[in-house]
């Protein structure tokens, strides 16, 4: 059974970083791609990042430039390095992994930017 888990988020000063990690157990056959989505109090889920199993990554206009996605095979990690950090960066994180015959999501990890 496939199951991700993220870690790295917490509370950071406007203009900090943070790295997130989504480690993933359990076998697939093949990865359309992995991302990172977001919500915030109220408002719906987000693409943030994304990462197909070729390489090819993509983000949303509002982090372009300041956040970087990756991954690690070896390691069955993706990360999401995020620089620059503003206010409204302040969501719930969300990995998300998308295969030939799933959809697979996190539990989430918080990020607080305040000052």
């Amino acid at each position: 059974q496939v199951q991700l888990v993220e870690s790295g988020g917490g509370l950071v000063q406007p203009g900090g970083s943070l790295r997130l990690s989504c480690a993933r157990s359990g076998s697939i056959f093949n990865i359309n791609y992995m991302g990172w989505y977001r919500q915030a109090p109220g408002k719906q889920r987000e693409l943030v990042a994304t990462i197909t199993g070729g390489g090819t990554t993509n983000y949303a206009d509002s982090v372009k430039g300041r956040f970087t996605i990756s991954r690690d095979n070896a390691k069955n990690t993706v990360y999401l390095q995020m620089n620059s950090l503003k206010p409204e960066d302040t969501a719930v994180y969300y990995c998300k992994l998308l295969t030939g015959v799933g959809v697979y999501w996190g539990q989430g990890t918080q990020v607080t930017v305040s000052s």
